[in-house]
C-alpha cells in the first residue's frame, strides 16, 4: 500500500460527509462554532496520531498477533461500512444537548472512531518501517475531512440530503470491499503461520 491509498483508505474510513448532519446537530446552537469545530478536530488529530505511533506498543503489551489484529480491523471496519448503507434510525445530535461539546462526542468517536484506529493500529503493525508515510497520509485524510466539515452547511445546502445520503452509501459500499479484503489477507497470513502437519 502507498500514500494515495491509504490517504483514500483513511479519508473513507473518517467519513466527514456523513458526519456533517450530526456536527451541524451539534454545533447549530453555538455562537462559536467554527473555534469550536476547529478544536474538536485538532483533539481528535492528536488522538490519532498517539495511535498510530503507539498502538502498536500497546497490542505488544497485551501479547497480540498480527493475524488477530488484521482480523478485528476487517470486522470492525465491516460494521461500520455497513452502518453507513443501513444506517441506524436514531444517531448522534438526536438528542438534546447543553453547552459546547468537548472531546465527546465530536472529536471521539464521530472523527477518531474505532474503526480509523484499528485501522491506523493496523497500518503501524503491517508496515512499521513506514510509520512517516501513514502519517503523511494521515494527515491529509484528515485535512480533507477538516475542509469538508468547514464546509459543511454550504455543502448540505448544495448537496441536499439525498446526495449526502447516495454520497455516504458509496463510500460504505467501497470500504465493504476493503473490508473484505482486509479480512481475507488476515485469514491468509493466518494460515500462512500455521505449523506444518
Amino acid at each position: 500500500m502507498d500514500i494515495v491509498s491509504a490517504t483514500i483508505l483513511l479519508f473513507l474510513i473518517l467519513d466527514p460527509l456523513g458526519n456533517i448532519p450530526i456536527f451541524l446537530s451539534y454545533l447549530q446552537k453555538s455562537q462559536r462554532r467554527y473555534k469550536v469545530l476547529a478544536r474538536e478536530l485538532l483533539l481528535a488529530l492528536v488522538i490519532l496520531y498517539l495511535f498510530l505511533f503507539f498502538g502498536q506498543k500497546f497490542l505488544s503489551l497485551l501479547d497480540l498477533k498480527q493475524e488477530a489484529v488484521n482480523l478485528a480491523g476487517a470486522i470492525i471496519l465491516f460494521i461500520i461500512a455497513l452502518r453507513m448503507i443501513f444506517p441506524a434510525t436514531k444517531s448522534y445530535g438526536d438528542e438534546d444537548i447543553e453547552g459546547e461539546p468537548f472531546l465527546v462526542p465530536l472529536a471521539i468517536p464521530l472523527v477518531a472512531g474505532p474503526s480509523i484506529l484499528a485501522t491506523l493500529i493496523l497500518l503501524a503493525n503491517q508496515y512499521p518501517d513506514r510509520l512517516t508515510d501513514w502519517a503523511i497520509a494521515l494527515f491529509i485524510a484528515w485535512l480533507a475531512s477538516a475542509i469538508i466539515l468547514f464546509s459543511a452547511t454550504a455543502l448540505q445546502k448544495y448537496l441536499g440530503k439525498r446526495g449526502m445520503i447516495a454520497i455516504e452509501r458509496l463510500m460504505g459500499m467501497v470500504l465493504v470491499a476493503i473490508s473484505v479484503q482486509m479480512f481475507l489477507d488476515g485469514i491468509a497470513k493466518f494460515v500462512a503461520h500455521l505449523p506444518p502437519n
